[in-house]
């Protein structure tokens, strides 16, 4: 099959962790046999190296001159991720315009078989003109903020309405994703799959000795609780939460009579509420709290390592899709601990690689943590337990395959008709 993958988020040089996941979704379905070309539009912080292979191939559509001009894409559209920002208005219209061109002109050239677009806005609706035009089989997958970009005005809306009528597979990697699609988009519950962004089984590791490297140069004493909060610091992630339940989990161990180890938190990752909740952190009274910001992600499985546990807190301010670093923790062996929203149900089975918690309420995440902290045999079997989910269901290599029979069966079904032109 010739697959063409529209997104506006890929990795521009070694170490960005804009899109990875899409990066690795079409190197699995490459691996797999297909060939893969990507529409995305250009930015400057692209390096050659980036540009240089031919399955995937990646294909770049400038819509905005000066090259300084291109800022939209690439995890820099919304403010906080709940509202967009003001030059995403100005821009839009020659995204949308050339990436269409764009998509027409390589799904021509190339002779693609099938368009996958990932976000219904943009992407969703250039591939589902493109689709229209060429009478080609779309699929639409929503990872999490253009649920709400789709929501913002009456256009908006209409345009991800016509992607999903288009659409002949919709999949969403959380329920609380679908239920927007459907209730307040229009879109058909009849097409839609749940199906999550998973992970490179052969990119991370359970690795002690780098976890062990990496505690020892953050200060981190060898018999300390490290508990790690991954992810962009926007409101969605919930990390507010954890920090008010990080304040409260000595008072609760008092209180039962329980001696606490040291407790050392993590906290990977930047946004426009980074500064906001470090003054929170201090507020708190928080001690222990290592700031680290971004990470290049091939810096990421030491961090990973280092910790006893992941913490994803998630709340629905906006509704979201399943975090990857999830699925990264639990590829590095590491137990979970999830609310119970933006997909983290997907892949935490409670009591077996993790626990569960109502979203937004620190008290519940305060006894996961103080469970955790006393029950680290059951912690550590956790762990076994999610690398072994990663190497048997969750990983990149049954996801595309699962793509590419949906995508065969979508192609099969398919009625020919004479493109337009």
């Amino acid at each position: 099959m010739r697959i063409g993958i529209l997104t506006h988020n890929y990795p521009r040089f070694p170490g960005d962790f804009s899109g990875t996941f899409m990066q690795q979704l079409c190197q699995e379905l490459a691996r797999q046999g297909e060939e893969v070309h990507i529409i995305a539009p250009f930015d400057p912080a692209y390096t050659a190296d980036s540009l240089t292979t031919s399955n995937p191939r990646l294909h770049l559509y400038r819509y905005a001159w000066p090259d300084s001009l291109h800022t939209l894409g690439y995890m820099r559209t919304m403010q906080a991720d709940v509202r967009m920002k003001l030059h995403t208005y100005v821009f839009s219209p020659l995204l949308f315009g050339r990436g269409i061109q764009t998509t027409l002109r390589v799904a021509r050239q190339q002779h693609l078989d099938i368009l996958h677009a990932h976000w219904v806005l943009p992407n969703g609706f250039i591939a589902a003109v493109a689709a229209r035009r060429l009478h080609l089989p779309l699929v639409v997958s929503i990872p999490g903020s253009d649920a709400l970009v789709a929501q913002q005005n009456p256009l908006f809306r209409r345009m991800a309405r016509f992607s999903f009528d288009q659409a002949q597979l919709i999949t969403a990697n959380s329920r609380s994703l679908r239920r927007v699609a459907t209730e307040r988009l229009g879109a058909d519950p009849d097409k839609f799959e749940l199906v999550i962004y998973a992970v490179d089984p052969d990119r991370f590791h359970p690795h002690p000795q780098a976890g062990a490297a990496l505690r020892q140069r953050l200060q981190i004493p060898a018999q300390a609780m490290v508990f790690l909060g991954v992810g962009r610091m926007v409101y969605k992630k919930g990390f507010d939460i954890f920090l008010q339940a990080l304040a409260r989990l000595p008072q609760v161990a008092t209180a039962k009579g329980i001696a606490l180890p040291p407790i050392h938190t993590v906290m990977v990752g930047e946004g426009d509420l980074w500064a906001e909740w470090q003054r929170l952190g201090q507020e708190l009274g928080l001690e222990h709290i290592h700031w680290v910001g971004n990470v290049p992600t091939d810096e990421m499985e030491a961090y990973y390592n280092a910790a006893d546990a992941l913490v994803m807190p998630n709340v629905t301010r906006p509704a979201t899709g399943l975090g990857v670093t999830v699925l990264d923790a639990m590829a590095c062996g590491k137990a979970i601990i999830g609310s119970d929203t933006a997909g983290n149900p997907l892949v935490v089975e409670p009591g077996v690689n993790g626990l569960i918690v109502p979203e937004g309420d620190a008290d519940a995440l305060t006894r996961a943590l103080l469970h955790m902290t006393t029950h680290p045999q059951q912690m550590h079997a956790m762990g076994q337990a999610s690398r072994h989910l990663i190497e048997t269901r969750y990983g990149w290599p049954q996801v595309a395959a699962h793509y590419r029979q949906r995508y065969g069966e979508l192609m099969n079904s398919h009625q020919p008709m004479e493109p337009q032109r």
